[in-house]
């Protein structure tokens, strides 16, 4: 140690030596002075702009030109600002798209044809199938507020009224399916709307049950005096006291309290709303903005027109293209095909999340003032597969949360079973969504849900930052087109090569 100290100090010593030196030197020539090098050796900052501009260009001959400094692309240098490089990623991607959309002009011509997508939704112009179910919604929707009505004067039981609204929904999952199958003149595109819109109503009349119920839970509990809250007490205090201050332009408005919201116009505006979770006072927007409203009318038009245009210039030919290779099982070539199908598929997917989450819903909920327009987070930065599930879809989201994970929580259940609960729910209705109409069950969405179970629990243990996201946008990018290309393979085989012949 003494040695190292004694090295040490007579380093230190000969660098003050040779820094006179220098020093001397500059001072003959007139020239500035280097950089001061202390006892302790210590290598200096770097110096301001102005003082590092006015050493360079104050003599012809620069004794000091370097500094103590990390390279740019180094951790340590501190350096974040990679604007151009981002660019240049999107620049090179426009290239190479144009590109590709050049070669499939080239080869295929202009396949865009928007007579055809009419004979998606209808086989037989005399038959509407799809529309009538979407109408007969409402005979649900009308059957869950009369049992509500009869519950909140008493002329019903709480296990009778539980035992209608099981039964109505129930119903409300079976009848489409039903008319799925049975009626031939529905077209599968037709199918999933009806579907869709049925699912939509079912997840909404089981939250209007479920507020409504916790209501009457608060009501009974003022009667008798109890102050003790039970399940649902909170959120149905939310409910019964949302907030009408004028802050963050939330427009003033009269507080309806139980049984006041069972009413026609309340149900219906909870039915049209863009949101899954019923509330008695929902915040509401000042005022319509005609500008905004506009803008988002456009985008829904414009976009409309070119996810239809990528489809069927894009995505079809590349389909079609790939029964052969998974017809001989030409690996090499299902794999090609499949990279090839990503692209088209993956632009798609997210032209229809801006399209959807928020241009169509922000106009829904800018016609009817609907206050709450979080309808997405910032899902693109997750670094888990949980992170992204629960910030890509927030309507959804906060009704698993409200009404189903919570639930099992209070039934007893551990965390990791309502998590998994949550999953297999949502991968019912995925399956729900796409077999009925196809008339065929594969059982692939429903897989590629359950799978991201053990895949959210790798990614929150072992790659969580930027390996994180990079696997999400992989599974996005990757999966989807794997689910289509079984799907469709799934579909022609059934569909066509399985057909008998025709005389």
């Amino acid at each position: 140690m003494g040695d190292r100290g004694g090295t040490g100090g007579s380093r230190r010593r000969r660098t003050g030596s040779r820094h006179s030196t220098q020093v001397t030197e500059e001072e003959v020539r007139g020239g500035p002075a280097g950089p001061d090098v202390g006892a302790g050796g210590d290598a200096p900052g770097p110096a301001p702009a102005k003082d590092r501009d006015a050493v360079v260009g104050s003599s012809p001959r620069e004794l000091s030109c370097h500094r103590l400094q990390e390279s740019l692309f180094s951790s340590d240098s501190g350096f974040s600002n990679y604007r151009g490089i981002l660019n240049w990623c999107v620049v090179m991607l426009v290239l190479s798209n144009a590109r590709l959309f050049l070669e499939n002009l080239i080869k295929y011509g202009i396949l865009v044809d928007p007579i055809q997508v009419v004979s998606l939704f209808l086989k037989d112009p005399y038959s509407w199938p799809a529309l009538c179910l979407v109408i007969v919604a409402n005979v649900f929707a009308v059957a869950a507020f009369q049992i509500e009505k009869r519950l909140a004067v008493g002329a019903l039981t709480e296990q009778a009224g539980l035992l209608l609204h099981m039964t109505n929904l129930t119903t409300i999952l079976c009848l489409p399916a039903s008319v799925a199958f049975l009626v031939d003149s529905i077209t599968p595109v037709g199918s999933v709307l009806a579907l869709l819109v049925y699912t939509i109503v079912f997840l909404k009349l089981f939250s209007y049950r479920d507020v409504n119920q916790w209501c009457r839970e608060l009501r009974a509990r003022a009667k008798t005096g109890e102050g003790r809250p039970g399940p649902g007490t909170r959120t149905a205090k939310a409910s019964l006291g949302a907030s009408t201050d004028k802050a963050n332009g939330a427009a003033a408005q009269r507080l309806v309290n139980y049984p006041d919201n069972l009413t026609y116009g309340d149900l219906y505006y909870f039915l049209f709303a863009p949101t899954l979770c019923y509330e008695l006072n929902f915040p509401r927007s000042p005022r319509i903005r005609k500008r905004f409203l506009l803008r988002r009318l456009l985008e829904m038009l414009f976009l409309t027109q070119l996810q239809v245009g990528l489809i069927q210039q894009w995505m079809v030919p590349t389909i079609q293209n790939s029964m052969k290779p998974f017809k001989d099982m030409d690996y090499s070539r299902i794999i090609e095909r499949l990279l090839k199908l990503a692209v088209p598929n993956h632009l798609i997917w997210l032209i229809f999340f801006y399209w959807l989450f928020h241009s169509c819903l922000n106009v829904v909920a800018e016609l009817m003032k609907f206050g709450d327009r979080e309808f997405y987070r910032d899902w693109w930065n997750a670094e888990s597969v949980s992170y992204f599930w629960q910030n890509w879809n927030i309507p959804v989201h906060k009704w698993c949360i409200r009404h189903f994970y919570k639930r099992m929580l209070r039934w007893g259940a551990y965390k990791w079973i309502a998590r998994t609960g949550v999953f297999l729910a949502s991968a019912f209705f995925h399956e729900y969504l796409v077999s009925i109409p196809l008339r065929m069950f594969r059982l692939w969405a429903f897989t590629g849900m359950m799978a991201q179970i053990p895949l959210a629990w790798i990614t929150n243990r072992f790659l969580m930052g930027n390996y994180g996201n990079a696997v999400v946008w992989l599974t996005l990018i990757i999966g989807q087109p794997v689910a289509v290309l079984m799907y469709v393979h799934d579909y022609y085989v059934l569909h066509h090569e399985a057909a008998p012949p025709t005389a």
